[in-house]
């Protein structure tokens, strides 16, 4: 081959590799988040899990409690369910259902006691609700006949914040209630919220325990934040890929194809020059 030749070749070459690289484009990969729940290693089924059991709650100083009596006395039943009929108006978290206000029920006082009519002051402090039903229902006996009591927290609730659906403060009814139930009623997690690592906080023994749940695995049901209590905080962390959009700017219209190629085409006829200086020589 002469030399002639050998850079007529190599002219071609490389006008032919400027066109290659002028219609490469770069395709990023995204990797959607993972979303699953309740992962494990054995996918055998029926699969069986252990859970730990809810801590039973015990009426504590500053407690509000619900007591609702029912029985053959009406006159008597108006009268003890007079708190539960008359409100007070009250903020309105995202979780509460209803309007702004919940009924006044009867407060434990420092010493661990409830006034209640027909019976006076009675301590409830330190009982689980079943045990202060069957006390409350054995004072009121004594004047009523065959009562039915029941009682229930008022003011026992917790808060969820973070990537999920609604951010609020919700009631919780009972110490059956799971962080599952709980991210329920906030409107599960958002995409991108952190699965694998669900912040608890919790107030215990006067101090303030931080707790993690990884919802993304099965270990989930036998962690000691399984059950939600009174008071927990629940923190879902945001992911590395969530952003904040910005608000839309306004754009100016997009150069012609021609002047977005125009490096390209700059570059083209540079190599042509050169080449052809070389080639005439």
């Amino acid at each position: 081959m002469s030399n002639i030749q050998t850079k007529l070749l190599l002219l071609l070459l490389s006008i032919a590799a400027i066109f290659q690289l002028s219609s490469c484009t770069t395709v990023q990969k995204i990797t959607p988040p993972s979303l699953e729940y309740f992962q494990t290693e054995n996918a055998s089924f029926p699969a069986y899990l252990e859970t730990n059991l809810p801590q039973v709650a015990k009426i504590q100083k500053d407690d509000i409690l619900a007591v609702i009596v029912s029985s053959l006395n009406k006159e008597s039943n108006e009268i003890l369910n007079f708190t539960n009929i008359n409100t007070l108006p009250v903020s309105v978290f995202s979780g509460n259902v209803g309007g702004g206000s919940q009924p006044l029920g009867y407060p434990v006082d420092s010493s661990g006691a409830v006034v209640i009519p027909l019976i006076g002051k009675i301590m409830l402090g330190g009982l689980t609700l079943q045990k202060a039903e069957d006390k409350i229902r054995q004072e009121l006996e004594k004047s009523i006949k065959d009562p039915v009591v029941n009682v229930r927290f008022m003011n026992h609730k917790f808060s969820i914040l973070g990537e999920v659906g609604a951010v609020g403060t919700y009631n919780l009814l009972d110490e059956r209630t799971t962080i599952l139930e709980a991210i329920a009623l906030a409107g599960d997690l958002t995409m991108f919220g952190k699965r694998d690592s669900v912040t608890v906080i919790r107030y215990k023994d006067g101090k303030r325990e931080i707790g993690k749940v990884n919802l993304r695995n099965r270990t989930v049901f036998t962690s000691p934040y399984f059950y939600v209590q009174n008071g927990d905080l629940i923190y879902v962390e945001p992911t590395k890929d969530k952003f904040i959009p910005l608000p839309p700017q306004p754009q100016a219209p997009p150069p012609s194809l021609f002047l977005q190629r125009a490096p390209i085409y700059l570059s083209l006829v540079s190599t042509v020059v050169i080449l052809f200086s070389l080639f005439t020589r």
